[in-house]
């Protein structure tokens, strides 16, 4: 199953007040995308709609024929419920929810696989932890752990190394590469640009409407940065959908 995402010329938004313009471009199979812009840019917004949790206002996002199955998402941690009443070792086996259905129980193979997913984010020990009591770079170990679970040809993080230590950073990198390697398409938004410099080949610079998209030293420029920046500034929350596609760097 192919991981390649094609965006035709695509515009996304809540209560029909754009937040991403007339974006067109396609992801291919095994990419590891970095998607930058300010705050407010749309890059949460892109990825709701690329999971299929929002539906564009106008254009089309295609998945080369992906179910929900084929597609993990890791949400910004403050979209998470800390004082739901969840072990950690349980919510890392929501990762399996897809396949087992909501009711399905897990067998020896499954707490196995979970375990093992716990171990390898560095989170061993820590199976009867209420979330709750986790820190923020716990809780995004977990987080990675549940993406572990899922086996999914497109993995979709947004913002998942943000408010979170060095050492945590470093390990999770190791995981979108290895991730990389194995041929996964990797979408992440992020903010630390010399990480993204560092680590992402490819970059999408967004400022409601696509900036640049290409190599990210093609990319990240001044010039593009002082742009995005500007276009950001002068966004009007409440425009309508444009009529014609915007002209993109």
């Amino acid at each position: 199953m192919s991981g390649r995402i094609t965006f035709r010329d695509l515009t996304l938004g809540y209560d029909r007040h754009p937040a991403v313009h007339h974006l067109s471009g396609t992801v291919p199979e095994g990419a590891l995308l970095a998607v930058v812009g300010p705050n407010g840019a749309g890059k949460s917004t892109l990825f709701r709609g690329t999971v299929g949790l929002l539906k564009p206002l106008s254009g089309s996002i295609e998945l080369a024929g992906m179910t929900s199955r084929e597609i993990a998402y890791l949400p910004q941690s403050a979209d998470i419920d800390r004082d739901f009443p969840i072990s950690v070792f349980d919510f890392v086996g929501l990762g399996l929810w897809r396949r087992k259905g909501a009711f399905g129980g897990f067998g020896a193979r499954d707490r196995a696989a979970i375990k093992a997913a716990i171990s390898t984010v560095g989170l061993s020990g820590f199976e009867r932890r209420p979330i709750g009591t986790l820190s923020g770079g716990q809780m995004q170990r977990m987080l990675f752990a549940r993406v572990i679970l899922q086996d999914a040809r497109l993995i979709v993080l947004d913002e998942p190394f943000n408010a979170i230590d060095a050492r945590t950073v470093a390990d999770l990198t190791t995981l979108v590469l290895q991730w990389h390697r194995e041929r996964r398409t990797v979408l992440a938004a992020l903010h630390d640009l010399d990480s993204v410099r560092e680590t992402f080949p490819e970059t999408l610079l967004l400022a409601r409407t696509p900036v640049a998209w290409g190599k990210t030293r093609d990319v990240l420029t001044a010039e593009h940065l002082a742009r995005a920046r500007q276009m950001c500034e002068a966004f009007d929350d409440a425009a309508a959908p444009c009529a014609a596609p915007s002209k993109a760097a």
